[in-house]
């Protein structure tokens, strides 16, 4: 009998890490998934900084390098300069790439690098102790803000996605989730095109993915997925907020 459904040959087969509910390991299937769609395997160079997806390593089967926190983009941007022949990408939270890495990722694609970012939002930091991030929710409880996120002391969270399209540069951002069938597959198809932007050297690409952390926020699975479509989508839609299309109407100023 044949398999319809197996084990794509860019993942290691090993038990991951990650806690029950957790939608990493479905964030890495997609990417490894896309890695042996388009056959780029042997030239692919993943980056993982601190962070959940920090053992990254063990579970896609491509080179991986080890950023300190923050810094993917900035080892991204060497890597890919010096050889732009391989195809580049980050996979940070956004403890990671929001916090300590905002400067990091604002001006990698301000400057237009070729890689791509895999950016996992779930709203709070994960492997260093359930912190209030920059994406928490306001009056979201968290172990730096037992009370509840206090937008009047700490502002409001920030959109990634948004932030980065207002950007004259970045060519392709978008943000999806995986917290359910119906959306896993845009998912994959927005992971899919951000890679086949970098193989025809057009532009930065960054592909937001909301997501669940049931543990950190005290929840059960079901729970967490039910609290992520009821309190995270309505803040942070999904969809395309910048294409390579959008980027040809833009005129960059001139200075005089």
């Amino acid at each position: 009998m044949a398999k319809t459904f197996q084990r794509p040959r860019a993942m290691f087969e090993a038990h991951t890490h990650y806690c029950p509910g957790c939608t990493h390991g479905i964030i890495h299937r997609l990417v490894a998934e896309t890695i042996d769609e388009l056959e780029i395997r042997g030239r692919t160079v993943g980056i993982a900084p601190v962070g959940c997806a920090v053992m990254a390593y063990n579970y896609i089967d491509c080179d991986f390098q080890e950023a300190a926190h923050g810094r993917a983009p900035a080892m991204a941007t060497g890597i890919k300069r010096v050889r732009p022949d391989l195809v580049v990408f980050t996979y940070q939270g956004d403890g990671d790439l929001a916090s300590i890495g905002m400067g990091e990722i604002v001006h990698a694609a301000n400057r237009g690098e070729k890689f791509t970012t895999i950016f996992v939002n779930n709203a709070i930091y994960g492997m260093t102790g359930g912190q209030m991030a920059p994406t928490t929710m306001p009056n979201q409880r968290t172990t730096t803000s037992p009370f509840g996120r206090k937008t009047e002391e700490v502002g409001m969270p920030i959109r990634v996605a948004e932030l980065l399209a207002s950007l004259v540069t970045p060519g392709y951002i978008t943000r999806q989730t995986v917290i359910g069938p119906k959306y896993v597959q845009k998912a994959k198809r927005a992971i899919r095109q951000a890679f086949q932007y970098q193989l025809e050297k057009r532009c930065f690409s960054l592909v937001e993915v909301v997501s669940t952390c049931p543990t950190n926020w005290g929840m059960t699975p079901q729970e967490a997925i039910h609290w992520a479509e009821e309190v995270l989508l309505p803040y942070y839609p999904l969809g395309d907020l910048k294409t390579p299309h959008d980027q040809s109407k833009e005129k960059p100023c001139k200075v005089k």
